[in-house]
């Protein structure tokens, strides 16, 4: 081609070669824009059918509840205002839907499932409702409420009655989940890193609690700063892939393993 624009002389040549570039580069910049446009707007569509799943009393009670519709099922949650651990945060919503709409990528059915800072408990509800064998835990405080909302929505529904136990990042871990007996398919936790302060037993907990064939399910919302440094140092343990991002709501879902796993599991 540039030999056929030299037969117009160097100058016109050089002109013609200028004006293909810039067309070339406007062009570029418009299949960006477009290709942009159009992820964008799959983030405000799905987002917006992740919000359609939640849905609010219709008469006020004494009670505050919140319901949702995942796993085929109306799922009652009561909430507590006055606790972080006792409100259903969208971190949560993005895993539910994530579980429900790749079940068969992520088939649940008999696995083993443990969330760690399981709050309300809907993680752990949804979990159950698709067949898994779930452990729910939080601390000691939020456990009264998570066991109250576990029971009424998975009681007679799931094929497998969840357990809800306490866990304290970081503290007697051995003595409550022996790494000689526990073994968990899948660890899920939703909206855990924020800033409190807490993060280096969190880390230690992810580390005792993940065999090298257990997959990492983790939903965050991106807030400060200290929640791009916990990223680093939970990758200097394991492998993670984002598997899900939703810019609208500052929310990614990711995906871990311990590192080198998959190459401990192949033969030699």
């Amino acid at each position: 081609m540039f030999s056929f624009l030299t037969a117009f002389g160097p100058a016109i040549s050089m002109q013609i070669l200028i004006l293909i570039s810039v067309i070339l580069l406007e062009a570029a910049g418009l299949i960006q824009k477009l290709c942009f446009g159009q992820g964008e707007k799959e983030d405000e569509q799905i987002v917006a059918e992740i919000m359609r799943r939640r849905f609010f009393p219709a008469v006020i009670t004494h009670e505050t509840w919140e319901g949702f519709h995942f796993a085929g099922h109306e799922i009652r949650i009561t909430e507590a205002t006055d606790c972080y651990g006792a409100v259903v945060w969208p971190s949560a919503l993005v895993l539910c839907y994530f579980l429900e709409t790749n079940s068969k990528q992520y088939n649940l059915v008999d696995k083993n499932v443990i969330e760690i800072g399981a709050g309300t408990g809907l993680v752990s509800i949804v979990a159950s409702l698709l067949g898994a064998f779930v452990t729910a835990t939080d601390l000691p405080e939020l456990l009264g409420n998570l066991r109250h909302n576990v029971l009424r929505n998975t009681k007679l529904k799931s094929k497998h009655q969840p357990c809800v136990k306490e866990l304290s990042w970081g503290i007697d871990l051995e003595k409550n989940f022996p790494r000689s007996s526990c073994h968990f398919d899948y660890i899920m936790a939703a909206d855990v890193v924020y800033h409190h302060p807490f993060l280096d037993e969190l880390l230690l907990t992810f580390d005792h609690l993940c065999k090298n064939d257990t997959v990492i399910l983790w939903a965050m919302k991106f807030r400060l700063e200290k929640e791009n440094k916990f990223v680093d140092r939970f990758q200097t343990l394991f492998d993670l892939e984002m598997i899900s991002n939703f810019p609208s709501l500052n929310i990614t879902l990711y995906k871990a393993m311990r590192k080198d796993s998959m190459k401990a599991s192949l033969p030699n």
